[in-house]
């Protein structure tokens, strides 16, 4: 995900970012400072997609709590209020039960989060954010590194794990019995390119 701060003459809130929302001012609030988020790409799309139709199909069967993607915040902070939007959040049943309807942000962490590295993040944004999201209780947060093609594996109080396209992603205890290929969700390798008109083979 893709975010420019932008400076404001005084600190806005939750309540505030949820009506820019529907003014179509897409963003997050960092202790009450709008960072607005940009379209990140459809490689960045595509790896959500993939990842979180793998999740779904481990959390939807056996009804074990809420999966949401981009677009859905959560609420971390007040006064100065801090609204983060995860790619891919899992919230568990006992945490956020099946049937609330929650119009607004999210009040309480979820236990998983996954956040994909978009061309303009740096590897100190990524780890940042990763971060503030453990320290608000968050159990497991996976950051997917498309120009790479790993994912890296944070979890409180344990050292970072990255994981390559040989490796397997692991639910752990967070989500037990979920696993996935990490390189499934990259997709298929892009070929070599070919020479191009003009070009001459060696």
């Amino acid at each position: 995900m893709t975010t420019t701060t932008t400076t404001e003459a005084k600190l806005l809130t939750a309540a505030d970012l949820l009506r820019l929302d529907g003014e179509g001012v897409r963003g997050e609030l960092i202790r009450g400072v709008l960072c607005e988020t940009m379209p990140a790409g459809i490689e960045h799309g595509a790896i959500v997609m993939r990842l979180g139709a793998a999740l779904f199909n481990v959390v939807e069967p056996d009804q074990l709590g809420t999966l949401v993607a981009s677009d859905s915040g959560v609420w971390l902070e007040r006064d100065p209020d801090t609204v983060r939007e995860p790619d891919i959040a899992f919230f568990p049943a006992g945490k956020m039960p099946l049937n609330a309807r929650i119009t607004g942000y999210a009040e309480v962490a979820p236990d998983l989060v996954v956040e994909v590295a978009s061309p303009s993040d740096s590897r100190r944004e990524v780890h940042d954010k990763a971060h503030m999201w453990l320290n608000h209780g968050v159990r497991l947060v996976w950051v997917v590194q498309p120009e790479t093609r790993t994912v890296d594996v944070y979890q409180p109080n344990e050292p970072i794990a990255t994981l390559g396209e040989q490796d397997a992603i692991d639910g752990l205890d967070v989500l037990p019995g979920f696993t996935c290929e990490v390189s499934a969700v990259f997709g298929s390798q892009p070929a070599d390119e070919s020479p191009g008109e003009g070009q001459s083979r060696s």
